[in-house]
Parts: C-alpha cells; structure tokens; sequence
C-alpha cells in the first residue's frame, strides 16, 4: 500500500501533522518507534503541559527565538497562538492564563491535550504505527520512495514529513536519529547543544540547600566576572545544582559557554540596593537588640537559608546584634546580595528540555516547511534549528509548524 503522506514521529508536531492532512483527505500514515503517543508531551509542564504563551502580538513572541526567530513568522500567520488556544477549545479543553502568560489546560492535565491529538487523527483517518522504529530512507533522484523499519520492512510514500524531535530528554524517545538521516539526505544540521536545563554547583553547601524554593530572586551569570545574562524570578535548589524557570533561561546562554571560571551570583533582595538593605538590616537589628545573630534574620531570609548565611558571614552566633559591627554587616549585606557559587556543568540533554541548533532554517520554506534540498521532504517541530524559553514557546513551535507541514503537504 502506498501512502499520500508518511510522517515520522508521534510527538506535538507529527500528531497536529497527520491530523491536518488527514483532515484535508490524504491517506495518512504517522510512524511512531514508542509504545505510546506523546511520551516527551505527557512530561512538559511538569505533567500540565503548557500549551502555549500568550504574549502581546507575534512580534513579541518571534523576538524570543533570536535572530532565527523571523523564520516562523509565516507559520505563526497561518496558524499562531489564538489558533492553538481556539483548536484545543474547539475539542473540548478548556485553557487558563497563568502568570508570564503561560496558556494551560483548565484541568492541569497534560493527558487531556494528547487526547485531543489523538482524537484529531482518528476523526482524520490516520492509520498509526506504534514501535515502528525507521532505520532510513530509500531514496530516488532526489526523492524519497520509501521508508525502511528496523524490522526490515518497507513502507511507500509520495511524501514525507520529518517530527522526530531533538536529543532532550531521550527516554521518551528522543535520540537525534533525524538530524542522523537529514545529514543523509543533504541537509545541514548546525552543531546541537541542550538548551532549557538544570545547572551543577561545585559548592558543597548545595546538599544544604537542596529543595529551598526561591521567588523573586535575580540570579546573574558571570565569566571571568563579565556578566553573561540576568534573569528574575523563581529558582530551586536541587541535590547537586540549582533549576527553576530563571536557571533554565540562564542555560540558553551557558549552554555554549565553557563553564571554567562561570560564577553564578543570587541577589535574594533585588528590590533593595545596598543602601535601602542595610536601612533594614540596621532596623530589623535595632528593634531586637537583645536577640543574638543566629535569631536575627527570620524576616529577612527563608529559615533554610539563614544557617549558611550566619555560617558564611564568620559573625558570632550568639553575638547580640546591636554590638554587631559596620565590618561584619557589610559582609552579610554582601552575600544576601551577591550570593556567589560556582559551575560546574550543564545537567545535559538527560534534563533537557529543548536542543539547541538543529536542521538549518535557509534550507527549509517557511512557508510550506517544504525541505528545498529533497522534493517530497517537510520538516516541523524540535528537529529545526529553533529554541525558545520556557512557558509554552517551544509547544507553540510544534503546533505551528507542524499544522503548516500538514497543511502543505496535503493540498500540495
């Protein structure tokens, strides 16, 4: 049996692909190597999943991505973010706006938006292979005929669309094996970094930290004490580093640093300068000068974080805080401001949860997502050579350039 479309990958983009061009008639077939549907989908958002960000106008959205951003301008013209929203509410999910205008399931259910995928491609006719795994392609000047499986098996098409993601997270079946057959097929893949993920502290006080949540924070990046990037926010402590959504925005611009000689420093005051925190400081001291030092900074610091504040500041614990002296308060006022730690690595693509770089975007249509090296070739999702923050851009990328893969190939 030939087949109109052949897709490979059952992530966001291949599942709103097939079900696209299902819709519009083609006899489609999606190619998916998992047991499952949606595996890396299930996991985004903590298990929310976090459909879509519902910034200001698409501009803004573009401008998120870099300087490779204008390249999903047309596909976010065909099908943008109201789109997204409007397309799950059409099929029965209800969505929210949280803060940072991340766009959400009401029920908080990332099992609820793969349904509604799944769905869409039965009402479309998909016929779906589960641990169906491609080895390569069969190709035939300069087009694809077929598909081989591992198995041995070959599968005809007349055209084909490219969904297998990146290398993040690759227990859920994301191994780069794409950017492998791209390389085959003539395309450029640019050199792959992981992108969105938790960093590793050489600092032993770490393991004292660990599980200490903290919000409105800024936390700076330094090399060689020349500031890399900035981020405010939350962040969390973890067993040997730190993550939280201002470090895995950190991790974009560290990913390609060499992490010899990176300080991370955290502001926990950001909204006092030095002069304003150490006004408080003196009267929060004033107020209780016959309190001892160690039991002086419960208004001023979460309780996990004052033993390694007091311990660090080399300042008496039982000191009474009115004999404390300018010295000594200038050096605690110094690490609530600038609270120094050292990189050690990137946690890598295990704790990924996008890849940096990708198939090269001047060898694609943006237009179409039509490969412009192979003739029957579309390309949409995390295989592209596109990364954005976290809270829904990434999702929005798959939706988009999936739905216009689809969409072209099955009109083309």
């Amino acid at each position: 049996m030939k087949y109109d479309i052949i897709i490979i990958g059952g992530g966001p983009a291949g599942m709103i692909a097939a079900g696209r061009a299902g819709e519009l008639g083609s006899r489609v077939l999606l190619i998916e190597k998992n047991r499952k549907l949606g595996a890396k989908l299930l996991i985004t958002g903590k298990g929310r999943c976090n459909i879509t960000n519902k910034v200001n106008n698409t501009r803004e959205f573009v401008s998120e991505f870099g300087r490779n951003g204008k390249f999903i301008f047309s596909s976010l013209f065909k099908f943008g973010i109201e789109d997204a929203i409007d397309f799950f509410n059409n099929h029965g999910i209800k969505t929210k706006v949280e803060r940072g205008n991340r766009v959400f399931p009401l029920s908080d259910k990332s099992i609820d938006v793969l349904n509604v995928l799944v769905n869409y491609m039965k009402d479309s006719k998909v016929e779906i292979r589960k641990n169906s795994q491609v080895k390569d392609f069969i190709i035939k000047d300069n087009n694809i005929q077929k598909v081989k499986l591992t198995n041995g098996k070959e599968i005809e098409g007349n055209k084909f669309i490219l969904c297998t993601g990146g290398k993040s997270c690759p227990t859920t079946g994301s191994s780069g094996d794409g950017y492998d057959w791209l390389s085959r097929l003539g395309h450029t893949v640019t050199k792959l970094y992981p992108s969105l993920t938790p960093i590793i502290l050489k600092n032993k006080i770490i393991k004292e930290l660990e599980g200490l949540s903290l919000k409105n924070v800024k936390i700076t990046a330094y090399k060689n004490n020349k500031v890399i990037d900035s981020k405010f926010g939350e962040a969390i402590f973890t067993s040997d580093g730190m993550s939280g959504p201002i470090i895995l925005e950190l991790s974009r611009k560290l990913t390609k640093v060499s992490p010899e000689n990176v300080q991370i420093k955290i502001d926990f005051k950001p909204a006092l300068d030095y002069q304003k925190l150490d006004k408080r400081i003196q009267r929060d001291f004033m107020q209780g000068n016959n309190k001892m030092f160690k039991n002086s900074l419960e208004k001023l610091l979460p309780q996990k974080l004052i033993p390694v504040i007091i311990r660090l500041s080399e300042i008496d614990i039982d000191k009474k805080v009115n004999l404390i002296t300018h010295e000594e308060r200038m050096r605690l006022l110094g690490l609530i401001k600038e609270f120094k730690l050292e990189l050690k690595e990137l946690s890598g693509y295990n704790k990924a949860i996008v890849t940096l770089g990708g198939a090269k975007l001047n060898e694609i249509d943006p237009k179409t997502m039509k490969s412009k090296l192979v003739d029957n070739l579309y390309l949409a999702g995390e295989i592209l050579d596109l990364d954005g923050p976290t809270g829904g851009y990434n999702l929005q990328v798959c939706w988009s350039t999936g739905y216009v893969a689809g969409d072209s190939a099955g009109k083309d």
